[in-house]
């Protein structure tokens, strides 16, 4: 019930939404959202209260919009779907790892071929979700990109990859004034074109990181729907212990660059972890706020046991950065060299780099992700 209650939701959201408009206006809208039936946002009852209550907010307020041409009834748009189709928009559910991706490809292939249609496709889930999505947007030709915008709700444990933390606040931008912005991602270049695992995640929407938080989240994705609970927070506490009996903290060669070019710092340091964002002000492990202002690249060198655990709490709140083991600083290319095997995550998916895969270049991509953004914000 809680799907069909979300989908019925969407519709009639999406039925009134002024995404797209005014400069896609005279194009049909087609909608399409990516549902993980899995995520916490459906699972979990207290959070699907507040959802809940957030969907009817939003519904009641969308009936001030008026009714997007084509966008037919309700009912009939609220039905789960199996594949998009242009005679019917509506909600379609995940039901493995890359079906997402699969949805997504459907919807740019349809795009591909209706260049009178405004494609608007809203994921549902996790970070996961999100970037299977986002993945093959990234891929698609300018010219679909251009008839395209993606939200992000967040319905998954942790949502960093997501257009809001509250999900009031993403359905706002569905049905109150929004513009359309296009957005980097980040991509990782290896010596040896790997990462080593072949056909490993390359690009991130959020943060791109290396060390002791990729290690966290590799062994949280071991344990996910094999034992209940949060694993992502037991493993921030286990880390701290485990990560160096496993791996080496050798050191590492970073050098970071500008957008033009200019180096912007280079040193060698045993790093504990190192993390780079689409931008500042980025969050992840559950909001955990690691890049807490402008700066896009936060680096943590090693330390004792003690200093770990002392700093551990300080990355909740962004205190982290005052403390002398953190460098920060902005750049849009880092290079990095190892001499032993080292962790990489990018948006919640974790590869494994071997000796041979350095030096590996983290790089901003240019504006490639069509999403909304609230046009009373510049």
């Amino acid at each position: 019930m809680r799907m069909e209650y979300f989908a019925e939701s969407l519709a009639a959201i999406c039925s009134r939404t002024t995404a797209g408009t005014p400069d896609h206006a005279a194009m049909h809208l087609r909608w399409a959202i990516i549902s993980n039936p899995n995520a916490g946002g459906f699972k979990l009852r207290s959070r699907w209260k507040q959802h809940r209550r957030a969907l009817d907010k939003c519904r009641a307020a969308a009936q001030a919009n008026p009714l997007r041409e084509g966008a037919g009834p309700v009912q009939a748009a609220a039905n789960l779907c199996t594949v998009p189709t242009l005679a019917l928009c509506g909600m379609i559910p995940t039901n493995k790892q890359g079906s997402a991706a699969d949805t997504a490809k459907a919807i740019v292939s349809e795009a591909e071929v209706h260049p009178d249609c405004f494609f608007l496709i809203i994921t549902a889930g996790g970070d996961g979700t999100s970037l299977e999505v986002l993945s093959v947007m990234y891929h698609a030709s300018e010219a679909v990109r251009s008839r395209m915008a993606a939200l992000r709700l967040p319905m998954g444990t942790g949502n960093d990859g997501s257009d809001s933390p509250k999900l009031a606040n993403a359905l706002d931008l569905l049905i109150q004034p929004s513009r359309i912005v296009f957005t980097p991602a980040l991509r990782l270049h290896t010596a040896s074109g790997g990462p080593a695992e072949s056909g490993g995640p390359y690009l991130a929407f959020n943060i791109l990181s290396i060390g002791l938080d990729a290690f966290v989240t590799h062994m949280t994705n071991k344990m996910k729907g094999k034992l209940p609970g949060d694993f992502y927070k037991l493993w921030v506490d286990l880390a701290a212990l485990l990560y160096e009996r496993l791996y080496t903290v050798g050191i590492l060669g970073v050098q970071a660059l500008d957008e033009q070019g200019t180096e912007v710092t280079s040193f060698r340091e045993k790093i504990l972890l190192l993390a780079i964002g689409v931008s500042g002000y980025r969050t992840y492990g559950s909001q955990k706020k690691i890049l807490p202002d402008k700066r896009n690249v936060c680096v943590i060198k090693q330390m004792s046991l003690f200093r770990k655990l002392v700093l551990k709490e300080l990355f909740s709140t962004g205190k982290h950065v005052c403390k002398p083991e953190a460098i920060l600083f902005n750049a849009h290319r880092v290079e990095i060299s190892g001499e032993h095997p080292i962790l990489a995550q990018m948006d919640g998916e974790a590869v494994l780099l071997q000796c041979e895969d350095f030096p590996a270049v983290i790089k901003l991509t240019q504006p490639a992700i069509p999403v909304l953004k609230s046009a009373a914000k510049s």
